[in-house]
């Protein structure tokens, strides 16, 4: 019996091949560079599975190309490149992998925080640049952590996880979602509730953690920089689509806050110009890039695909309705 064939756009990790090997036939792009649009399309042509990126957009158009699809699966838990309701519509199963980078995402929002607060990025450059002249009593003086009031907008696994760290600095935390969390979570968590306006002119720090959606996109933007308080900064290791860049530079440009600290962009990866300046810490999309977090997020698509092909339910299926019409 033939295996499926299945296209990976990345060569993965080592663990992940060797799931995906031992079912099926993989067809791995091992490029340096991106795999382009057109050769993407060539490729999938006669592919059952795929395993993609951010990178890649899962679209009609793509689906078109790909007669023979029945799975892709996207290495991350965001799948905002990825069109749900296109693939449900040619029977195509979509999943994607959450869980795995909660952790290891707060990890690095705190390592942006602290970086910022404290001008990480300016010590370091002055530091290497071999005209630091030692030790000044106001040299490169930032902003303290401990006890200031950390604001998370959304409050899901990586806004929890922020949480539970802020414990460890004494700070107050408020946060903002769209579905206020139970008040078990909210004690559990010493998490109070605010309406957003209210939290961007309470917290120190601003940090951002929603999936990027319709109601999201533009979330901070001119309006909402005004509310903040011109010492406070902001964190975003969610998407860069929820910040109107512009607004941001204005923001920063005007000194209506003290600095902002980015993992993801709103046109990646391509940097709006104005964003590259002193007080803005800017990191090239690695919040979730520990060996151990990427190496386990690249296992679990191996897994959701290898479990639709033998006749079982993908464990991170988006959409499961394609499985009852099968």
């Amino acid at each position: 019996m033939a295996r499926p064939k299945v296209l990976a756009t990345r060569p993965l990790f080592p663990a992940a091949q060797q799931i995906l090997n031992a079912s099926c036939e993989v067809d791995y792009w091992t490029q340096p560079e991106r795999i382009s649009k057109e050769e993407l399309f060539r490729r999938i042509a006669d592919k059952e599975g795929l395993v993609c990126l951010l990178t890649e957009k899962v679209n009609e158009e793509l689906l078109a190309a790909a007669p023979k699809l029945r799975i892709a699966a996207n290495v991350a838990v965001g799948y905002d490149n990825i069109t749900v309701a296109d693939c449900t519509k040619r029977a195509v199963a979509a999943t994607n992998t959450p869980g795995v980078l909660d952790e290891t995402t707060a990890d690095f929002a705190w390592t942006l925080l602290m970086a910022v607060a404290r001008r990480l990025s300016e010590g370091e450059a002055l530091a290497r640049s071999g005209e630091w002249k030692g030790w000044d009593l106001d040299q490169l003086v930032g902003a303290d952590v401990w006890g200031k009031t950390l604001g998370l907008v959304g409050l899901g696994r990586i806004g929890r996880a922020m949480a539970r760290r802020a414990a460890g600095f004494q700070m107050k935390v408020v946060y903002y979602d769209a579905v206020r969390a139970p008040l078990d979570i909210e004690r559990g968590y010493h998490a109070e509730y605010r309406d957003l306006n209210a939290l961007l002119s309470e917290a120190d720090f601003v940090s951002l953690h929603v999936p990027l959606l319709p109601e999201t996109r533009g979330l901070l933007n001119a309006k909402t920089f005004s509310q903040m308080k011109p010492t406070s900064f902001l964190i975003n290791t969610a998407r860069g689509q929820v910040v109107d860049e512009a607004a941001l530079v204005e923001a920063l440009e005007s000194k209506k806050i003290a600095g902002a600290a980015l993992d993801v962009y709103e046109k990646e990866p391509l940097i709006n110009p104005g964003l590259k300046r002193p007080n803005v810490v800017l990191a090239p999309h690695i919040a979730s890039g520990s060996l151990e977090t990427r190496t386990k997020m690249s296992c679990m698509a191996a897994e959701n695909v290898v479990a639709l092909f033998k006749g079982r339910r993908p464990p991170n299926i988006l959409n499961p309705e394609v499985l009852k019409a099968s």
